[in-house]
């Protein structure tokens, strides 16, 4: 299976891919797996300026590689724009959308129909040769100008990420400066139906190397080499990267969060893995899966946390609709026993979208600590989340699956079986 990707197409290359409209799948389900990419981009950017209109931006300067992606599909090295924040788009609410990119790479993003114009950085050397003060002042004076022609008198600009001279810079041309990155997560909060094709896509992907991943654990193969299956399987698949490294196995399975290293795996042992993939198009798939290394049957200690994992996630799944408040979606959770909460995984579901997004709906005695209320709506994708462990035991389950919001309730996105053996007995 291989999946084109539209958003990296050349520009002698988009007119020659079909475009296959969304219609629902043999299963009679409603989740569409085909899209057209200009659709999609369109969309996309509609509800952005849709934001933008709402909370009275004249413009946003967008620093950020997963808004630059989400405003108009341009994507230029990826993680080397994660780290160094020196390619940056102009989106005004109207006007022309000004792509500031790395010297000689424009032409990766300018058949795009949603990049009106490219213009070199002013700020691509800041990072690295301390030009700061040099370039912050050009930074400052262009973006400026460009407000004051498509403004029509607003000042407002919105920042999603930068350094704090270059917010100075424009504060000092007479703009009001904003921090636009939570009004940002927000207006990306809903799916369009091409987004959530995009989603179902990258799911498909990541859902096969995870499949690769079971059929070679075995005892004698190493953490490592499991990581290396899956992300070299997501890459076969149109994915991009992995956000984390988290597969473990054995006694490492718990507490969560211990990354991949070279132990090797033993006969008997648990391995468990979350996903945290961006897939193709440039959309994240998340769900996780804990799996039993043979010979030999699990233990009932095993099953037990499986099976309680298991109820977590079901449960939730279960009380999830459209309208319900974030807190009453703590307040209605699976209870913890008590001797796995001190091990209690942070969120009970979070946003999906292009990464883990908004919102993030924590267990209610940790709501008000980590939590804004919501609600939650038609078009959010989410990934419900479990973890059982307990201190001082040899073993943790992980399980998550990934789920769009309907009308009516929710439909899976995730589809990956689990592990019957581990389901083989009630606790």
């Amino acid at each position: 299976m291989s999946i084109v990707d539209f958003e990296k197409l050349t520009d002698n290359e988009p007119d020659r891919i079909p475009v296959i409209p969304s219609a629902p799948m043999a299963n009679g389900d409603s989740i569409p797996t085909a899209f057209d990419p200009k659709q999609l981009r369109a969309g996309r950017l509609q509800r952005l300026r849709a934001m933008m209109a709402e909370q009275g931006y004249a413009a946003v300067v967008l620093f950020d590689p997963y808004n630059q992606r989400y405003a108009t599909g341009s994507r230029n090295m990826f993680g080397y724009f994660l780290r160094n924040s020196t390619r940056y788009i102009y989106v005004p609410l109207d006007g022309p959308v000004i792509l500031f990119e790395y010297p000689g790479s424009a032409h990766v993003s300018t058949w795009l129909e949603t990049i009106d114009e490219s213009r070199t950085s002013k700020v691509v050397w800041s990072a690295v040769n301390q030009r700061d003060n040099l370039s912050s002042d050009p930074f400052g004076v262009e973006i400026a100008e460009l407000i004051e022609e498509h403004g029509r008198g607003n000042k407002k600009v919105g920042l999603d990420r930068c350094a704090l001279n270059l917010a100075r810079s424009l504060e000092a041309q007479g703009l009001e400066v904003f921090d636009c990155m939570q009004d940002t997560l927000h207006c990306r909060r809903i799916k369009t139906p091409e987004e959530i094709a995009c989603l179902a896509q990258s799911m498909a992907g990541s859902e096969a190397a995870v499949a690769e991943v079971e059929a070679a654990i075995k005892p004698g193969v190493t953490e490592n080499e499991l990581f290396a299956i899956m992300y070299g399987d997501v890459i076969r698949q149109g994915g991009e990267f992995i956000e984390t490294r988290l597969l473990s196995s054995g006694p490492r399975t718990n507490p969560w969060f211990n990354e991949a290293s070279d132990r090797v795996i033993r006969p008997g042992e648990l391995v468990a893995l979350d996903t945290d993939t961006i897939g193709c198009h440039g959309y994240y798939s998340d769900f996780s899966r804990t799996f039993h290394v043979g010979p030999g049957r699990p233990s009932d200690y095993q099953k037990s946390l499986y099976r309680m994992a298991y109820d977590q996630v079901h449960h939730n799944m279960g009380i999830l609709k459209p309208g319900m408040s974030y807190r009453e979606i703590a307040e209605q959770a699976w209870k913890i026993p008590e001797r796995f909460l001190d091990r209690r995984y942070p969120s009970i579901i979070h946003g999906v979208g292009m990464h883990g997004e908004t919102p993030l709906v924590a267990h209610h005695m940790d709501f008000d600590r980590f939590s804004k209320d919501g609600i939650l709506e038609p078009g959010m994708v989410v990934s419900v989340e479990s973890y059982i462990g307990e201190v001082g035991a040899a073993d943790g389950v992980k399980l998550e699956e990934e789920v769009l919001v309907t009308e009516t309730g929710i439909e899976k996105l995730s589809r990956y079986p689990f592990d019957e053996a581990l389901l083989g007995k009630e606790y």
